[in-house]
């Protein structure tokens, strides 16, 4: 007769053993959400192929992606934004049958999603959604909004210069306003600090830095004009930047997964437009995660 310690031994393996077996059975998927303007082919003009394309080959089936094209030039909770994400993820659970799935959104993307996770009773859809959701990787998240969105609302000179970055006064624009962010974050959206935790883990790639050199080759990933841009307006963030969000506003949320110099090869920046690129090897980064 076995004793009691072989039976609870006995049972820890079959739970172990059942574990892995859930794990095995998984049908994992990896959903890709842009950031702030009005995609409808965010696969070549938001993060181009080569970062989708190296991210999804982590996953046991590799077709189980979904890049998300949305007006996020709205509010948030809108149905253009909010709406459309939830329509366009829920179809992507039912037609792949997707038991987990990781979401990585890069900047006002985070914020919609973060909408979604803090609010299941708006939208019927939005409990599955959840439910299916195993993390959100999110690339440069404006959490906290931004001191640039503020510039354009105000109308000064520099918002001319700000067009080709944040679109010309915008809801989301309006939106991003430091102290409109601090009054969502305080009463409609979880998270940051004080608030209740997130239902699911909402982890932070914070960048720091925007390096220009024309000198330097690694400024040229993600388009060397666009790193040249985003290092003038950094003249109006604080010293740790990316050019767009200072890193305050980036881990305002959930946790910080990593700072970009901690990671990158060779401890390389990643500037707004960089952490949506396969830039410094962040590609590899996430594609060794999205089956964890």
């Amino acid at each position: 007769m076995a004793t009691a310690m072989q039976r609870w031994a006995a049972l820890g393996a079959l739970a172990v053993s059942l574990g892995l077996a859930a794990q095995a059975q998984a049908n994992r998927g990896v959903v890709f959400v842009h950031g702030t303007g009005h995609q409808t082919d965010a696969l070549n003009n938001y993060w181009e192929p080569a970062i989708v394309n190296t991210v999804r080959a982590g996953l046991p089936n590799s077709a189980n992606y979904a890049v998300i094209n949305c007006n996020f030039e709205k509010y948030m909770w809108t149905s253009e934004a909010a709406g459309c994400l939830a329509t366009q993820l829920t179809s992507f659970i039912n037609a792949k049958g997707i038991t987990s799935m990781t979401v990585i959104t890069h900047s006002n993307g985070g914020n919609v999603m973060r909408w979604i996770m803090s609010n299941p009773t708006w939208d019927s859809r939005y409990p599955n959604i959840i439910a299916k959701t195993r993390k959100v990787n999110a690339l440069a998240p404006s959490s906290a909004g931004t001191p640039l969105a503020d510039a354009v609302m105000n109308g000064n000179t520099f918002e001319q210069a700000l067009g080709w970055l944040l679109g010309y006064k915008s809801d989301a624009v309006r939106m991003q306003q430091v102290s409109w962010m601090a009054t969502y974050n305080a009463s409609n959206l979880y998270g940051t600090s004080g608030r209740p935790a997130l239902p699911k883990p909402f982890r932070s790639v914070v960048g720091t830095e925007v390096e220009s050199s024309p000198f330097d080759n690694d400024s040229y990933c993600g388009g060397y004009a666009s790193n040249v841009g985003l290092e003038a307006t950094q003249n109006w963030l604080a010293a740790c930047s990316d050019g767009f969000l200072n890193c305050s506003s980036q881990q305002a949320a959930g946790t910080v997964w990593f700072r970009d110099v901690n990671r990158t090869r060779d401890g390389e920046p990643l500037s707004h437009g960089q952490s949506r690129r396969n830039c410094f090897n962040l590609d590899t980064i996430l594609r060794a995660d999205v089956n964890l």
